[in-house]
């Protein structure tokens, strides 16, 4: 009998042998896993939503984890500058990159970007950020059928603001704009902060935006809050309706927050940050700080984030298609 009947037996008992002392490999580093301190890459500017939530959060996972957790900030091109920085970071679980939604809508929105997909993996999503939908108090409506009622008979006369192209909030305006077949004008801002001023004055008619900071003027007198793009009612303001109450069926467009790993980072470390993560989301501390800022907690695994990404990657694929948005 030929040697040459045994050669392909021999190589997958090569192969299983590999990946067998790979899976032990991975499994011996997950278990020494943290040695040192960890960096987590936030691609935005301090003080912004991705940076706040990773704070809160890794201050609680560093202290289980029994390691420092640094944040570096990394601004620039829509949060994929830094995203780009962590996808060449070696994957040894001492390097993560924080993303808000815009992670998702960066895949359409740019047609060639410094990395792949395919060169991150999903760890865990943090925190989910609700947008409320905020209205100038120079606009004669107080809810969702009157914005559009007015905006049918004054065409053109709307404008509606945004922390910048391509962010989630000039998506969710975007797609507000379509489905009631408005005609709007966009207004773009460098970041939220001169939104709300924008608001007061009446310089935009509308904008979806976190609730923490329009809030006060809400209750103030100055702006109108008129409703969130969540599933359901914020248990902190429950006589604000839903989009979808409010006459848009499925119209669902909360931000988020969640954490990403180079490719080729250990599964068991990824699971284990995930693990962290969870636990820190679901301590009673931390998500009364998250609640109080404006967040809804979330404690999930990497495979429910890796479903969440691709789900808002075809959503926001539609609505920049539709509006022909680009940031190249």
């Amino acid at each position: 009998m030929s040697i040459k009947k045994y050669v392909p037996g021999a190589v997958r008992l090569a192969s299983i042998l590999v990946a067998s002392l790979s899976l032990a490999q991975a499994s011996i580093a997950a278990e020494a896993w943290p040695a040192k301190p960890i960096k987590v890459i936030v691609p935005y500017t301090p003080g912004g939503s991705t940076d706040t939530v990773s704070r809160v959060v890794f201050e609680k996972v560093s202290q289980s984890l029994g390691q420092p957790i640094i944040i570096e900030n990394k601004p620039g091109a829509n949060s994929t500058l830094g995203v780009g920085v962590a996808a060449r970071s070696a994957p040894d679980g001492y390097t993560f990159v924080s993303v808000l939604a815009a992670y998702s809508a960066n895949m359409s929105l740019y047609s060639k970007l410094s990395y792949k997909p395919t060169d991150l993996v999903p760890v865990a999503q943090m925190a989910e950020l609700p947008l409320f939908l905020f209205a100038s108090k120079k606009l004669p409506v107080k809810n969702v059928a009157e914005l559009v009622a007015y905006g049918k008979k004054n065409p053109d006369a709307l404008t509606f603001g945004s922390s910048g192209v391509g962010s989630s909030a000039h998506l969710t305006g975007e797609r507000l704009a379509m489905e009631s077949k408005l005609r709007m004008t966009h207004v773009p801002y460098n970041g939220s902060a001169p939104i709300l001023p924008a608001l007061v004055s009446g310089e935009v008619s509308i904008a979806f935006d976190p609730l923490l900071v329009p809030m006060p003027h809400v209750k103030a007198g100055k702006i109108n809050a008129l409703a969130v793009a969540s599933a359901k009612r914020w248990p902190g303001e429950p006589n604000i309706p839903t989009m979808e109450e409010s006459g848009f069926p499925g119209f669902v467009m909360s931000s988020w927050t969640g954490l990403l790993a180079p490719a080729g980072t250990p599964q068991p470390i990824v699971d284990r940050m995930a693990k962290a993560i969870a636990a820190a989301t679901n301590s009673p501390d931390v998500a009364k700080k998250l609640t109080d800022l404006g967040f809804v907690p979330v404690a999930g695994t990497s495979e429910e984030f890796r479903k969440l990404i691709e789900r808002d990657t075809a959503r926001y694929a539609e609505i920049v298609k539709a509006g022909k948005i680009t940031l190249d």
